[in-house]
């Protein structure tokens, strides 16, 4: 059978409204994909003859920097050059390496993720489109390696107690929470309520809970939310809760003291709180 030329294969093949081959269910092999030289392109390159690894890393730091130019670009290059699948695996490690814990784009990339690979193929005119918003979407996001800056740090001070304990010296760094901070009196006192064994064993109830551990950070309960919650605590059928004890309840936590404000003091009697009958 003769070979079949680049004419007959362009007359076979259709084309859709934006220049992109459509599936005429011809079962025969996939076409080795051409660079722009007109040269079969190796798997681990793109296109315009770039890299795609080297690509691929240079469109996580453009994130990271907020080049949305250089982003979409590497969004578009990677699909039409069929690496669909590599841009949308480094993309949704995004939400979770690279931008802001509480980024509202998080969920956005997400959207677009699925729409370009459940709606439509991903190296469709519909799906490039796609990937070129996720890649400003990104770009434009807070940016942030937060979270994995915490893991690397508390990873390397656990290996480091550990091989204090095994050397049978003191370590040389700590977690930001301690064991002896987390006891009655310490800095994290007000974590010990009626939901721990701890603090239900001393006598810690409710009452505690609602004028104590039930607190949040400035700027405090929205209007309502604070108007229900006053109510809530004069209304109570089981405790009686004096004025004090609501307005410190109602008191916004303050950032630059957030722990020390509710630990007990020597002169508390922890029976004052009762127990819960």
């Amino acid at each position: 059978m003769a070979k079949e030329n680049d004419e007959e294969r362009q007359d076979r093949q259709q084309i859709d409204i934006h220049g992109n081959p459509v599936d005429n269910g011809d079962d025969e092999d996939d076409e080795a994909m051409l660079n722009e030289k007109g040269e079969e392109m190796p798997w681990y390159e793109v296109k315009s003859g770039a890299n795609r690894f080297e690509l691929v890393s240079l469109y996580q730091k453009s994130v990271r920097r907020n080049d949305e130019e250089v982003a979409a670009y590497c969004a578009w290059e990677l699909v039409r050059s069929g690496h669909a699948e590599k841009f949308w695996e480094r993309t949704i490690l995004f939400i979770v390496e690279d931008l802001r814990a509480n980024s509202k784009e998080a969920l956005l990339l997400d959207y677009y993720h699925r729409l370009a690979t459940e709606r439509w193929d991903p190296e469709s005119w519909e799906g490039r489109i796609t990937a070129i918003h996720a890649a400003l979407t990104a770009a434009r996001a807070p940016p942030s390696r937060e979270s994995t800056h915490a893991n690397d740090v508390w990873t390397h001070v656990s290996n480091e107690r550990e091989a204090a304990f095994e050397e049978g010296r003191e370590p040389e760094a700590e977690f930001p929470v301690t064991e002896d901070e987390l006891e009655l009196g310490r800095r994290f006192d007000v974590a010990l309520d009626r939901h721990t064994y701890s603090g239900k064993n001393r006598g810690r109830d409710w009452k505690h809970f609602f004028t104590r551990a039930a607190r949040v950070s400035e700027p405090g309960e929205p209007k309502l939310s604070r108007k229900w919650q006053r109510r809530r605590l004069e209304i109570d059928p089981k405790r009686e809760f004096s004025e004090e004890e609501i307005e410190h309840a109602l008191k916004p936590v303050d950032p630059e003291n957030r722990w020390e404000e509710d630990v007990v003091t020597e002169n508390e009697e922890l029976d004052d709180f009762g127990e819960e009958e």
